[in-house]
């Protein structure tokens, strides 16, 4: 696999920080599976994120810091882990990442001809905004922008945009500079997964008339 589009090197080094969002960080799990370049730039973040560690002056901790832990871990309830968090996660028998795992994966609902969204629930953040986007051979999403950043990994297919094509394995980050119109590319359906930190603007009178209905 061919990875022509990364995620660029701030949003790396949040992922490697743990500060990136649940929904963006999925988005970077899944692409980072697939990239041994982007990966190795993670790899060296938290090297360097480590060294610092190593070189802070430590800090002194109570006398019962230890047992304090060990008391908190006992009193949390333990709940057996879900049966569909062990298994492959798919939708209608399409295989999607492994970084979506033991997520909610919603059934696909029609938002506009030719395309159908399918809203993945975090366990870990029931805030999140992440999606699955099927779009037809040949169809083109609405001309939009964003009001915040928005991360998308190609699951299936491929669609060309004024950025470039998309292909299986390739990641979009996009923000409020960016306009786009991502169109399918003919052979075949596209299905992405989406995180968006903010919302998303549509243009022109069919976008808008389809705001509602995304919901996003």
């Amino acid at each position: 696999m061919t990875i022509n589009h990364h995620l660029r090197d701030e949003s790396l080094l949040r992922y490697a920080a743990g500060t990136l969002a649940a929904a963006p960080a999925i988005v970077a799990k899944a692409h980072l599976a697939t990239c041994p370049a982007c990966r190795a730039r993670v790899a060296e973040y938290e090297a360097v994120g480590g060294a610092l560690l190593e070189a802070m002056e430590p800090t002194a901790m109570s006398p019962s810091a230890l047992a304090d832990v060990l008391s908190r871990i006992d009193a949390a309830p333990s709940a057996p882990m879900a049966e569909h968090a062990r298994e492959p996660a798919e939708i209608e028998g399409v295989p999607l990442p492994d970084a979506l795992r033991g997520c909610e994966i919603g059934r696909w609902r029609w938002i506009g001809p030719g395309m159908k969204m399918s809203r993945v629930g975090v366990p870990h953040d029931r805030d999140a905004n992440l999606i699955l986007l099927k779009v037809g051979p040949g169809r083109a999403l609405p001309d939009h922008g964003h009001v915040g950043t928005e991360f998308t990994y190609i699951v299936k297919g491929s669609y060309t945009d004024a950025l470039g094509q998309f292909r299986p394995g390739d990641v979009a980050e996009v923000d409020d500079d960016t306009e786009h119109q991502p169109i399918v590319d003919a052979d075949e359906e596209c299905i992405c997964l989406a995180a968006l930190e903010g919302k998303m603007r549509f243009n022109g009178f069919i976008g808008r008339m389809l705001q509602p209905i995304f919901g996003i």
